[in-house]
């Protein structure tokens, strides 16, 4: 089968090293192993793909405009629907198109409705509320019109979360054609829990946006330390524009030598650093609505780590309830940190409680079962007159 990967989020080098990129080639990796011819389109192709991606056919846009000019962002973006749409005709024919959703962005969906090519449009948040958030949004009503037309033709709109779907039907989206498909992982990337000697370490993994709690994070850390294990050690892995406010943090507190910030790291480096944790944490802050399918966390229950996180959206619904993970309130550092110490006073619960998450991953929440229920659910025929 031939398939066109259509990303014209600007802001998603497919082959970097944030979360968005991990995810896009964490698809286009299982698209290959099964065999499919694949085609990626987008504005962001200057790194050099892996070897492993060789076989992928990169086709360029046009790219963003450069700066801050949200305006014109706004603008190249809109006119990117042509262009898409175009180029699609031009390099197809396909069989199938799988779009990573973006602001401004109808074409691909569109182009796959009139040539009757079935189609799945992958949603990973709430685009315009997010922007509006964390951005700067301009053309609002045009955001708008925009992600209804795409929600419209996409054959299935794959949420990640029951909070996707519910912004998706805000704007449109039929319930028949929308199916809620969390993210995933590739367990065979990681072992499961080895043994581990030395200080007990608390690990984070991820971009160090405003969303990810580190501030809640660190400040347990700081009373784990007072209170229970002395010599824990902090090990956060990634990098972001809340770098410097950690540091500060840290040398308020006098821990800047129990930490280490390792900066921004290769997916391939990703499994070796997890192997250095005993507990690995994903806070969340509880005033910011919680839409996400985080990949840390499916990464970190790969490992065979036992998991820490806020209880926020449906991660009690991900961690059944606390047996593949421990749930503790948002904005609460007392609260992490006794999580943290109790998991530091009993490995062998610890041990078990990765064992479990581990084998959960391993049943159902593979990169392989994800991508293949998406095709399946996207070339359905039931779909079709939906």
């Amino acid at each position: 089968m031939r398939i066109a990967y259509v990303t014209t989020d600007p802001g998603i080098p497919p082959f970097g090293t944030k979360g968005a990129s991990i995810h896009v080639q964490s698809v286009l990796r299982e698209l290959l192993a099964a065999g499919q011819q694949v085609t990626l389109f987008s504005p962001q192709l200057g790194i050099t793909a892996p070897a492993e991606f060789a076989a992928v056919a990169l086709h360029p846009l046009p790219p963003a405009p450069r700066g801050d000019d949200a305006e014109g962002r706004a603008a190249w973006a809109l006119a990117l629907n042509d262009t898409v749409a175009q180029d699609l005709a031009r390099t197809g024919p396909f069989d199938f198109i799988y779009e990573r959703h973006a602001l401004f962005a109808h074409g691909a969906m569109e182009f796959a409705a009139r040539a009757g090519i079935p189609s799945a449009l992958e949603v990973n948040a709430p685009l315009i509320a997010e922007h509006s958030r964390h951005r700067r949004m301009v053309r609002q009503s045009d955001a708008e019109a925009s992600a209804r037309r795409a929600f419209a033709a996409a054959r299935l709109l794959a949420a990640v979360s029951p909070a996707v779907v519910d912004y998706a039907r805000d704007l449109g989206a039929l319930p028949a054609r929308t199916a809620v498909i969390p993210n995933g992982v590739d367990p065979s990337r990681f072992v499961g829990q080895p043994a581990r000697s030395g200080p007990f370490t608390v690990g984070f993994v991820g971009t160090l946006k405003p969303w990810h709690d580190t501030a809640t994070l660190v400040e347990a850390f700081a009373l784990l330390r007072r209170d229970h294990v002395p010599d824990a050690r902090l090990l956060i892995v990634g990098d972001g524009p809340q770098r410097a406010t950690i540091l500060t943090q840290l040398d308020q507190l006098t821990l800047t030598d129990a930490a280490q910030l390792t900066g921004a790291v290769q997916p391939d480096q990703i499994p070796g650093w997890l192997t250095r944790m005993n507990v690995a944490t994903a806070p969340y802050r509880g005033d910011q609505p919680f839409y996400f399918s985080p990949l840390k966390l499916y990464e970190y229950m790969a490992a065979g780590l036992p998991v820490v996180t806020s209880d926020v959206g449906d991660l009690a619904q991900v961690l059944d309830g606390g047996r593949l993970g421990a749930l503790v309130p948002p904005d609460d550092p007392a609260a992490l940190a006794l999580a943290l110490a109790e998991l530091a006073r009993d490995p062998r619960a610890g041990i078990a409680m990765g064992a479990r998450a581990r084998a959960e991953v391993l049943a159902h929440h593979g990169w392989d079962r994800i991508v293949a229920r998406i095709l399946s659910r996207a070339t359905a025929s039931g779909l079709e007159a939906a």
